[in-house]
């Protein structure tokens, strides 16, 4: 593994551990106020500062952590078995299902993804599920577009007419045959989306349509953060800067697989050990 995947993986690592450890290694509460230590700045006691409630910003910034993965996770596995389902039987079957998915497919892509999961979180209302949902309906189109070309290309490959000669069914083909091998695009995608989920997620935190207090979110902690940019400009830096590393870290780790599950890579590797 190179350098750089190395330093995707521990990065994003990291980000999984802090996340899932965020009860126990945050330092104080993340919801609890403290009206004597209002605004205060970085320092000993805080070492991220307070928010105007007195709220431990680094406590909440961890707490935030888990939520940002859980709604990156969480929406992109959905629209991945969910789109790459749909995408992989349109693919295979052709005919009218092909042509209803890509229909619907092609509509929900002509709006960016954004503007798409901003509609749906505005009519599901705020909160963890519906945002998490909403997410997931807007990245279902890509999936399913990814799935389809993938699956019209391989369903032609010789391997899978050998298959089909010697006897299997459609169904051990569809799932055991061409699904492996439109897979490693799908995983490089999901990395890359993963990322652009949790800055969805903060989009929507940050218009007021997604996760409301006292849920600590980055979003949100930016939101906050707006009428004090001057007096306690503390406030945006760290949660900023979180958004900042954590995509930063799955769109590295995107590029990485991308270029890892690459055949052509593959072959090179080879021809080079082989000189």
């Amino acid at each position: 593994m190179t350098v750089q995947g190395k330093a995707a993986v521990a990065l994003v690592l990291a980000l999984v551990a802090l996340a899932g450890l965020a009860p126990w290694i945050a330092p104080h509460d993340p919801n609890l106020p403290d009206f004597d230590a209002v605004l205060s700045a970085p320092g000993a006691g805080h070492l991220f500062g307070t928010d105007p409630l007195g709220r431990d910003v680094l406590s909440r910034v961890i707490a935030a952590s888990r939520v940002a993965l859980t709604v990156g996770g969480v929406s992109v596995s959905a629209s991945l078995v969910l789109g790459g389902g749909l995408g992989l039987l349109a693919g295979y079957l052709g005919g009218w299902i092909d042509v209803a998915v890509i229909a619907v497919a092609d509509v929900m892509a002509a709006f960016p993804a954004v503007l798409l999961a901003l509609a749906l979180a505005a009519v599901l209302g705020p909160g963890l599920v519906n945002v998490t949902l909403a997410i997931a309906v807007a990245n279902l189109p890509i999936f399913a577009r990814l799935a389809r070309s993938q699956t019209r290309v391989v369903r032609e490959l010789g391997f899978v007419e050998t298959r089909r000669a010697l006897g299997f069914g459609p169904l051990h083909i569809l799932f055991c045959t061409i699904a492996p091998n439109i897979l490693p695009p799908l995983i490089t995608q999901a990395c890359l989306l993963f990322a652009s989920s949790i800055l969805t997620e903060s989009y929507l935190s940050f218009l007021g349509v997604g996760l409301q207090p006292p849920q600590a979110s980055w979003g949100q902690m930016l939101h906050e953060a707006t009428g004090f940019l001057d007096q306690a400009p503390w406030l945006a830096w760290f949660p900023g800067c979180a958004i900042t590393v954590t995509v930063f870290g799955f769109n590295l780790l995107g590029d990485v697989m991308g270029d890892g599950l690459d055949p052509r890579n593959v072959v090179t590797d080879l021809d080079a050990g082989k000189s």
